[in-house]
């Protein structure tokens, strides 16, 4: 077992509005808009309807949330591999006296949405996705050359358990407490999927919905303007994606520190195949576990189970680690902290910006 203490905060996300200013009714609208925000005309009237209160408070609310930083954006979050995307976690050894320039390296890349130093021997983390017809292995070795890593493993899901970032607002969510796992939140996975036959529209319609939806009273309609459709079209064609599996959800995503989110910690664990398939969903039940996933072992690696945990502080991730073990009796695991945030975004999906990179780093490389 490797555990260590958190060191220190991570850095660099400057905190705007501190959680403690956030009201009640506030909690429980963030809480609204991350699990089930409505695909109708008037979403924001249908909040509002819900939670007893006027249209117009609910978009006064969400414009203040998100203009100091607690809520980054409303959008529809799309399912990466049911795109025909491939995409991977990946871990680095990097010198320690160049990781910030190894980090800057990789983050260019377009398809790496999530990169992070933690404190293990393989110090730089990043997750990345290229599009349909790339190898993600191409890409892959471009950056463990260009950032001039001693070791780099490549951790593909192979199985998935639970994805789906919820952060309770309300904080009455205790650190071992269980929740059921939705159907959403454990998309299928093969070990090659197939992109899907989009219409020029469905293209288009990914390319819009997956930036932030507008402030408005009925913004889809405002979106579907952009697309050249009507308003219902739009609102068919994103209940189509979400009954086809390509969108998980429509829903907030926010930004952790601001929402009293502090600590993030990956909790690895050492499972005997011959329990994984109880022993994962499991762990995927704990409610601050936002991730869960079965990877591959290397020889210096030999963590198959990875979870994600969110908390207020450190000692609540310790605590749901500590619950997860005590429920499933595997002692050899591992914690990695998040020590530096070098980049957090979303995956922007058939854009123009992947071209000028394959153009500059693939064919110097001779791909």
């Amino acid at each position: 077992m490797l555990r260590t203490t958190p060191p220190g905060t991570m850095d660099p996300v400057s905190e705007t509005m501190r959680v403690d200013e956030l009201e009640d009714v506030d909690r429980e609208l963030l809480n609204a808009v991350q699990w089930d925000f409505p695909l109708v005309a008037r979403p924001y009237a249908a909040l509002a309807e819900r939670l007893g209160m006027p249209e117009a408070e609910v978009m006064e609310r969400l414009t203040r949330v998100k203009a100091c930083g607690v809520l980054r954006q409303l959008s529809a979050i799309f399912d990466t591999r049911a795109l025909g995307y491939s995409s991977s976690l990946v871990a680095a050894k990097v010198d320690p006296e160049r990781i910030d320039d190894a980090a800057e390296i990789i983050s260019r890349h377009p398809g790496v949405s999530h990169n992070y130093k933690r404190n293990h021997a393989f110090n730089l983390w990043y997750t990345i996705a290229v599009p349909p017809g790339d190898v993600l292995e191409d890409h892959v070795d471009v950056l463990h050359r260009d950032s001039g890593a001693l070791v780099t493993r490549i951790l593909p899901t192979l199985k998935l358990y639970k994805i789906g970032v919820k952060l309770d607002m309300t904080g009455q969510t205790a650190a071992d407490a269980k929740v059921e796992v939705l159907e959403h939140e454990r998309p299928e996975r093969k070990p090659h999927m197939d992109a899907p036959d989009l219409s020029p529209v469905e293209l288009a319609t990914i390319r819009v919905t997956q930036e932030d939806l507008p402030l408005v009273e009925r913004p889809f309609a405002a979106e579907a303007e952009q697309l050249g459709i009507d308003e219902q079209r739009l609102l068919d064609i994103l209940r189509s994606f979400k009954e086809r599996k390509l969108m998980r959800r429509f829903a907030a995503v926010m930004n952790h520190r601001s929402a009293g989110y502090k600590a993030n910690a990956m909790g690895v664990w050492a499972v005997p195949e011959e329990q994984l398939d109880d022993i994962g969903p499991k762990m995927a039940g704990f409610a601050f576990v936002s991730h869960c996933y079965k990877r591959p072992t290397y020889e210096d690696w030999p963590y198959s189970v990875f979870t994600m945990v969110h908390g207020h502080n450190a000692r609540d991730c310790e605590d749901t680690i500590a619950a997860i073990r005590a429920d499933t009796g595997i002692d050899d695991y591992a914690l990695l902290w998040s020590v530096k945030e070098y980049k957090k975004t979303r995956v922007r999906y058939f854009t123009d910006e992947w071209d000028d990179w394959r153009r500059t780093h693939l064919a110097v490389a001779g791909t």
